[in-house]
């Protein structure tokens, strides 16, 4: 039993370490090919603060446990809204100045609801795996026709400023994009074994798994970035943050494990975990969204509301694998 505790651990720390680098050198590399820091904000980070994710998650559907990567991606969106943004909002107000972000609010809420009919039938099936990849290239397109027209917004500033305060050589950047792919890979293989065999051993299934500890932990890139850009009072990166990661979960993460293996998700996804993680979406918006064109901030009431959603959540869930 130690070997795989260790292997979950030592994952985490690594799956910590690599995306940190894997985002910096993406983003920095991103701007030495001339990409515009609105379409970096939106995309390149977004994507990359989701590569934990989606690792873990491809890597679990090519070994067979389907349910671990659902888990994983599912969970991580409840942690994001949750941990990542109440905990932050906790710490410090949130001002959400960026209609940017405000735009793909709507987008982010049609995506959980087409999830949902997905899960209706306990299954994900290849096809409907291949809508969400699809859906996903849509966004894509979406995101840098838009950027070619929308330059001035707050994300913008905050990108430029995020990428200025960790400037590097296109050498170095490309460097480090490399390493902490590599990186990524082989902490994502580690906390991939060391998950399911902790599963097994608990005889809890690698959903549960999924959607606790590798939920928790593909997360926590999200947490330290977010804590990083609050420091520097780049309030609308960490809501960034939070909406790009979650779509990128939605489509990317269930997309390509689903196209590599049909899911079996259960009902009790839908019921539980898909309805906690609807509700969470929901509220953040409201928390977040600017009626009648007034400044908003997620102030530290509405960040603990989400952060007890998140505790309640995750204590629910640990008394499953501690009652099991």
């Amino acid at each position: 039993m130690l070997l795989p505790v260790l292997a979950v651990l030592v994952g985490l720390v690594l799956l910590i370490w690599s995306a940190e680098k894997f985002v910096d050198g993406a983003a920095a590399t991103s701007r030495w090919l001339g990409l515009s820091p609105l379409l970096i904000g939106m995309l390149v980070i977004g994507f990359g603060t989701s590569a934990p994710e989606m690792m873990v998650s491809v890597l679990a559907a090519l070994q067979g446990n389907p349910g671990l990567a659902v888990g994983n991606a599912y969970g991580s969106n409840i942690a994001n809204i949750g941990l990542v943004l109440g905990f932050v909002a906790l710490i410090a107000p949130l001002a959400v100045h960026s209609s940017v972000i405000r735009k793909e609010m709507p987008f982010l809420i049609l995506v959980t609801l087409i999830t949902g009919l997905m899960l209706w039938d306990g299954w994900v099936a290849r096809w409907e795996a291949a809508v969400l990849l699809v859906t996903l290239a849509v966004f894509i397109g979406f995101s840098i026709i838009r950027s070619k027209k929308q330059q001035d917004d707050s994300l913008v500033d905050d990108v430029s400023e995020s990428l200025d305060s960790k400037s590097m050589s296109r050498g170095k950047a490309i460097m480090w994009t490399l390493v902490g792919l590599v990186f990524l890979i082989v902490s994502s293989r580690m906390l991939v074994w060391g998950a399911v065999e902790i599963a097994q051993r608990f005889g809890v299934s690698d959903l549960i798994i999924g959607l606790t500890v590798v939920a928790v932990g593909t997360s926590l890139p999200e947490l330290a970035s977010s804590i990083s850009a609050l420091r520097r009072k780049e309030h609308d990166m960490v809501l960034g943050n939070v909406v790009g990661s979650n779509l990128f979960n939605s489509l990317a993460v269930v997309g390509l494990a689903g196209v590599i293996a049909p899911i079996d998700a259960g009902r009790e996804v839908l019921v539980r975990d898909w309805s906690i993680m609807t509700c969470m979406t929901l509220l953040m918006i409201l928390f977040a969204f600017s009626w009648r064109g007034r400044p908003r901030r997620i102030n530290r009431l509405e960040g603990g509301v989400l952060f007890t959603l998140f505790i309640a959540y995750t204590g629910y869930m640990v008394s499953i694998v501690v009652l099991s």
